[in-house]
């Protein structure tokens, strides 16, 4: 009998890891839904979405058990990867999706104490999930984590929060650092860059869009969902340290390249 792989899918409750969730059970994998339940800045805790989302997939046949580890540290990431270990004796999938935007402030008006909850939620559970995983997915040759960055990190194209685009731009760093680390192991790690409408992500596709072109787009978190399951499964183990952007059904991939000759370049030569 072939034993059950695990998930650890963090901010389960709502949105786009509650999609993920439940795209994994569906595949067959027990899940461990970590949700604090919190408001869209972070704030506030009520076990009752990742609950909710446990009571679903059940109902659907699946396995799954809610957790409420704050995983905004490096030990809240690691604590969230135990509850995977003590439940079901193992742990092959790692989802890192919580997190919020707001709370940073501006370049001439930074909040100290919002910066570091955004990069405490988004790069230190990201590295604390990663950390603890990896020398469990390596003795057992077999790994998939995927973490959660935005276009606002490093596309000129997009702005977003002076610290929420900071946490996201360490986690694509991370999850290269972490896909060449686990070269070779079994373990591979992507990044999803979702574009989904969610009760976070809302206010700013509405603002983004106040020209009718939203439109008609269909921004389901079941289509990014699709994709996380794909990296996730046996079927993905060739694809690693890769960005992949999905938004609606359109899938693309970030990649960066250094530029031989642009007029900046010619610029920066001639005044040397």
């Amino acid at each position: 009998m072939v034993t059950p792989r695990v998930a650890l899918v963090s901010g389960a409750g709502r949105g786009l890891g509650r999609a993920h969730a439940l795209a994994l059970a569906a595949d067959g994998l027990r899940v461990v839904v970590n949700d604090l339940g919190t408001d869209v800045d972070g704030r506030g805790v009520d076990d009752a979405p990742a609950h909710a989302v446990v009571a679903e997939i059940e109902a659907a046949g699946g396995v799954a058990v809610a957790d409420a580890t704050d995983v905004a540290s490096i030990a809240g990431g690691a604590a969230a990867v135990a509850v995977a270990l003590d439940t079901f004796g193992r742990i092959d999938v790692v989802v890192n999706n919580a997190g919020f935007a707001s709370g940073g402030g501006g370049v001439e008006h930074p909040v100290d104490a919002g910066l570091d909850a955004l990069l405490a939620v988004h790069f230190k559970a990201t590295v604390g999930t990663m950390s603890a995983a990896f020398p469990v997915m390596r003795a057992q040759r077999y790994g998939r984590i995927v973490n959660t960055v935005s276009e606002v990190a490093l596309d000129a194209r997009f702005v977003g929060g002076l610290g929420y685009g900071a946490a996201k731009a360490a986690v694509w760093s991370a999850t290269l650092h972490a896909a060449a680390e686990a070269a070779g192991t079994g373990i591979t790690v992507n990044a999803i860059s979702p574009g989904a409408r969610t009760r976070i992500s809302a206010p700013a596709l509405d603002a983004g869009f106040r020209d009718g072109a939203s439109a008609g787009l269909d921004l389901a978190p079941e289509h990014v969902a699709r994709v996380v399951a794909y990296l996730a499964s046996e079927a993905a183990g060739d694809i690693t340290g890769r960005i992949v952007h999905v938004a609606g059904e359109a899938v693309r991939e970030y990649t960066t390249t250094r530029t031989q000759r642009s007029e900046l370049v010619a610029r920066l030569e001639r005044a040397r």
